[in-house]
């Protein structure tokens, strides 16, 4: 029997946790993105969490832009063909919001559902959630490979500041400094440790009294596109953004909707990053000038009542 029943009776979508099934766990680290039409961000993402953990899973949803091949041949180039697992779920999912509170938890088409359907095929005793348009830099790769086998010992929930960079073209970008965006991204498998339905989005249960490891600033950047629609996945009608817990996502609108006004002076907290000549500017972000400015990473450029209500 599985662990949670898909609502619709597709047993092919059923949950089974390796625990239960009788499956041991190797020692390592396994990542795993959930993605949907992340072609063009791969080559930067892929390469630097090859290099940090033990496996990589990657589960497609829908992409049409060939995002399965590409990370086979990126893994391939890397020398990791053998530590890439591509999964396919060609289910729609609910957007983050309302769609996504008024599916029920065991669908298919629910953000906690497929959550769990991901994670049930991680074979590690640790799992790293992973964005596919996250993007480390070689001194973040480095600790998280430290980490991996480190954490082998103990039990803990490692969490990160991420940095978000709206790239604007080749050589420009506008990075956001002004929040503190930390997320936890590294848990211990176990029955402790699964998806469970929340308002907005899925929530990773967190034992109590575990121990949560805090990594500096300056290891990831998030790469928005100006060109494209990066929030489709996501529904404004019906959601408070005035929520603390969702001002981050009030705040990627707003600076999305700046720069596009050709206004993000007048917004705050925005950076403006120009590559040298030949250089993307992902590139010049995540491998040269993160790691050459002084840390905190702080620009406090939003009145100090915001600040206050965004703090981490």
């Amino acid at each position: 029997m599985p662990d949670i029943a898909a609502l619709e009776g597709d047993s092919g979508f059923d949950v089974t946790w390796p625990w239960t099934s009788g499956e041991r766990l190797e020692p390592g680290l396994t990542c795993v993105f959930r993605v949907r039409n992340e072609a063009r961000n791969l080559p930067w993402v892929l390469p630097p969490i090859f290099s940090a953990v033990d496996h990589v899973l990657l589960v497609d949803n829908g992409s049409d832009d060939d995002t399965a091949g590409v990370a086979k041949r990126v893994a391939e180039q890397c020398g990791a063909a053998d530590r890439l697992t591509v999964l396919d779920y060609p289910h729609a999912v609910a957007r983050a919001g309302g769609e996504h509170l008024a599916t029920p938890a065991t669908s298919v088409h629910s953000l906690t559902h497929f959550y769990n359907w991901c994670f049930s095929h991680v074979r590690t005793t640790y799992s790293m959630k992973w964005d596919g348009d996250m993007v480390l830099t070689p001194e973040g790769a480095g600790i998280l490979r430290d980490l991996s086998w480190q954490l082998q010992s103990t039990r803990a929930i490692v969490a990160m500041p991420r940095h978000p960079l709206t790239v604007v073209d080749e050589s420009t970008g506008w990075l956001d400094l002004s929040l503190r965006f930390l997320e936890p991204w590294v848990y211990p498998m176990g029955p402790d440790t699964t998806f469970v339905k929340a308002f907005d989005w899925e929530l990773r249960e967190q034992p109590p009294g575990i121990e949560r490891i805090v990594l500096q600033q300056g290891l990831v950047v998030e790469v928005k596109w100006l060109d494209a629609d990066e929030y489709a996945h996501w529904r404004r009608d019906g959601v408070d953004f005035t929520n603390t817990r969702l001002y981050r996502k009030l705040r990627e609108f707003e600076v999305d909707e700046a720069i596009r006004n050709g206004t993000p002076e007048e917004l705050g907290g925005l950076v403006k990053v120009t590559a040298p000549p030949g250089v993307h500017v992902i590139d010049h972000v995540s491998r040269d000038w993160l790691w050459r400015q002084p840390r905190p990473l702080v620009k406090h450029s939003l009145p100090a009542s915001l600040r206050e209500r965004v703090r981490t």
